[in-house]
C-alpha cells in the first residue's frame, strides 16, 4: 500500500463529505486506503461516510477521546508506507498525492511534508510553515510583536517571516492539517503524544522527526484549501488559548524546566488571562443584545417617567418606588421572553422579529396593567409613550446596528450582493432556481464559463477573466461549482482572486449547499 489517509472527523459532516470527495479523486491511479476516525459526532457524519463512501475505514468513537488519540487509532490500523494525516476541512487537488509521494521519494532525507495551505478566501496560510516555539519565538508570538514584523526572520520566526512561501524550503514545523509522512519514520519516533488534546501534536512530532535526523520541507507545489478552525469550531480566542496550553507541555517535555521557569509562569498567567477573556467574550456574545435591550427599555422608562411626571404633576415629582421598581422591571422582562419567543435574539437579529417580540409585550402588558387593582395603576400614560418608545427606537438601533456592519444584526436595508456563478449553463439554472428564494440578499449578474469556448446565455465571461468579470460587474461574492470544476481549478482561481475581498463559496457536487469559510449555508436560506 503506498498511501494512508488518516482524517478525524468531529460534527463536520459537510466539511467532510466535501473533503472526502476531494480525496477519492486524488487517489485514482495509487494504491491507498482512506481511514475516516469520528469522535463520536451527532450530525451524520458516519451515516454519510457509510453510505457515501463505502470504500472508506470509518472507526467510530463513542467519545472524544481527542485529536491525537484517534489519529494514533488509524495510523495503528494503517498499512501504507505513507501516511497523510489530514484535516476534514480540506480540499485538496487531483494530484495531491502523487506529487507528495513522488517529492518524497525524490529526497528520501525527508521525514516528513507539508504543502501551501489556503484559506477559505484563497490566502496563504501562514501555519504552512513554522519554527519551533522556542522561548524567545514564543516571547514574540505571545507579545505582538511577530505581526508587527511580519517578514523578520528574527521577530517572526514562528511563521519563518523570512522564508519564500513560493519557494520549496526545509523548515522545522509541520501543520497537522496536512502532514505527509514515511511510515518508517513513525516506527522511530512513536506515535502522536496523546497529551495534546487538540493542537500542539504537530509541533511535537515535527520535533520528533527532526531529532530522529530527518528533515520536514515544505513544498509549495502542493496547494490545498483548509477552513481553517472548522474541525474544532475555534474562535479566535480560543485558538490563542489552545496555543498556549500546547506551548506549555511542549516546552515541558523538550526544554530544561529549572532555566525557563519564569517563562513557564508567564505562559501560565497568559492562559489565565485567556480564558477569563474567553469565558468573559463567551457571556458577553450570548447575552449582549438582551443586556442592550434591558438598559435601552430602562432607561427610555426613565425618561418617560421623570418627563410625564414634572409635565403632569409639576417639577420634582417622583412616582412610586412600586411603579419604578416593580412595574417597569416586569416591562422588561416581558419585553425580553416576547422577543426571544419572536425569534428576535437569533443570531444574526432579524429587526422586524424584534419589532414583532415588542409590539406583543407592549399589548401584553397593556391589558394586564388595565386589570390591576387601582392601587397599582400610578400611570397609564407613562406605560403606553414608554411602551410606544421602546418598539421603535429598540428595532431603529437594531437597524442602524446592521448599516455599520454589526455581524449579530441582519440589515434590511442592504442592498442585494452581487453574484457570479462558476459553472456550467446546467448548474447555473438550477443554482439560479435555489437562490430564487434569496430576494434581495443575492443578485445573480451572470454565469463565468469553465473554458473560453462555453458562449452560452447569460455568460460574463471564462474563467480566465475572472478578475476582469468581478471589476467589470462589481462583483461581491463568487459562487464556484463542485461540480463543474475540478480541485486544481477551483483553486488556482480562488488563489487568483484572493486579494480582492470577494466572498466566496463552493457549491458541493449534487446538493444545494454553499460552503465558504466558516459557514455552511443552504441556498435558499441566504
Amino acid at each position: 500500500m503506498d498511501l494512508s489517509v488518516v482524517i478525524v472527523s468531529y460534527n463536520v459532516r459537510h466539511f467532510l463529505e466535501q473533503c472526502l470527495r476531494s480525496v477519492m479523486k486524488a487517489s485514482v491511479g495509487i494504491s491507498c486506503e482512506i481511514l475516516v476516525v469520528d469522535n463520536n459526532s451527532a450530525d451524520g457524519s458516519c451515516s454519510m461516510v457509510s453510505t457515501a463512501f463505502p470504500s472508506v475505514k470509518l472507526i467510530r468513537n463513542s467519545g472524544n477521546p481527542g485529536f491525537s488519540a484517534a489519529c494514533n487509532q488509524a495510523i495503528t490500523a494503517a498499512t501504507g508506507d505513507f501516511i497523510l494525516l489530514l484535516n476534514p476541512d480540506t480540499v485538496v487537488e487531483e494530484d495531491t498525492f502523487r506529487k507528495c509521494i513522488t517529492f518524497m521519494t525524490d529526497h528520501p532525507d525527508a521525514g516528513a511534508l507539508g504543502v501551501r495551505m489556503l484559506n477559505g478566501s484563497g490566502r496563504l496560510l501562514p501555519e504552512s510553515k513554522r519554527a519551533f516555539p522556542t522561548p524567545s519565538t514564543a516571547f514574540f508570538r505571545i507579545s505582538g510583536l511577530s505581526a508587527l514584523f511580519p517578514r523578520s526572520g528574527y521577530f517572526n520566526r514562528y511563521y519563518m517571516g523570512d522564508t519564500d512561501s513560493s519557494s520549496t524550503a526545509e523548515v522545522e514545523v509541520l501543520s497537522g492539517a496536512f502532514m505527509f509522512i514515511r511510515k518508517k519514520v513513525l516506527e522511530q519516533t512513536g506515535l502522536l503524544d496523546e497529551s495534546y488534546f487538540m493542537y500542539g501534536e504537530d509541533i511535537d512530532l515535527s520535533y520528533k522527526i527532526v531529532k530522529a535526523g530527518y528533515k520536514n520541507y515544505y513544498y509549495p507545489g502542493v496547494k490545498i484549501i483548509h477552513y481553517k478552525g472548522e474541525s474544532a469550531g475555534k474562535t479566535g480566542i480560543n485558538s490563542t488559548l489552545h496555543f498556549y496550553k500546547a506551548m506549555l507541555v511542549f516546552i515541558k517535555s523538550h526544554f530544561d524546566n529549572r532555566k525557563y521557569r519564569p517563562f513557564l509562569a508567564v505562559i501560565r498567567l497568559a492562559v489565565y488571562f485567556t480564558a477569563i477573556l474567553a469565558l468573559l467574550g463567551k457571556i458577553a456574545s450570548r447575552y449582549f443584545l438582551p443586556i442592550l435591550d434591558a438598559i435601552c427599555i430602562f432607561l427610555v422608562f426613565s425618561v418617560v417617567t421623570r418627563f410625564w411626571g414634572s409635565y403632569r404633576f409639576g417639577n420634582g415629582y417622583n412616582y412610586p418606588v412600586l411603579f419604578t421598581v416593580i412595574l417597569i422591571p416586569f416591562f422588561i422582562i416581558v419585553s425580553l421572553v416576547s422577543v426571544y419567543f419572536s425569534g428576535g435574539y437569533r443570531v444574526p437579529s432579524h429587526p422586524f422579529r424584534v419589532f414583532r417580540g415588542l409590539l406583543v409585550s407592549s399589548a401584553a402588558v397593556l391589558v394586564i396593567y388595565a386589570l390591576l387593582p387601582s392601587g397599582l395603576r400610578f400611570s397609564r400614560a407613562v406605560i403606553l409613550f414608554g411602551s410606544m418608545a421602546v418598539t421603535v427606537l429598540i428595532p431603529a438601533g437594531r437597524i442602524i446596528g446592521g448599516m455599520l456592519g454589526s455581524g449579530s444584526v441582519v440589515n434590511p436595508l442592504a442592498k442585494a450582493i452581487r453574484t457570479a456563478i462558476v459553472c456550467s449553463d446546467e448548474d447555473f439554472r438550477k443554482l439560479c432556481n435555489l437562490t430564487g428564494s434569496a430576494g434581495r440578499r443575492m443578485e445573480i449578474a451572470g454565469r463565468v464559463g469553465i473554458t473560453g469556448e462555453d458562449l452560452g446565455k447569460d455568460v460574463l465571461g471564462d474563467l480566465s477573466q475572472i478578475r476582469e468579470i468581478i471589476r467589470v460587474n462589481r462583483i461581491a461574492r463568487i459562487i464556484y461549482s463542485g461540480k463543474d470544476l475540478t480541485a486544481s481549478q477551483l483553486i488556482a482561481s480562488m488563489q487568483d482572486i484572493s486579494d480582492m475581498h470577494i466572498d466566496i463559496r463552493i457549491s458541493p457536487d449534487g446538493d444545494n449547499l454553499l460552503i465558504g469559510s466558516r459557514n455552511v449555508h443552504r441556498l435558499e436560506e441566504l
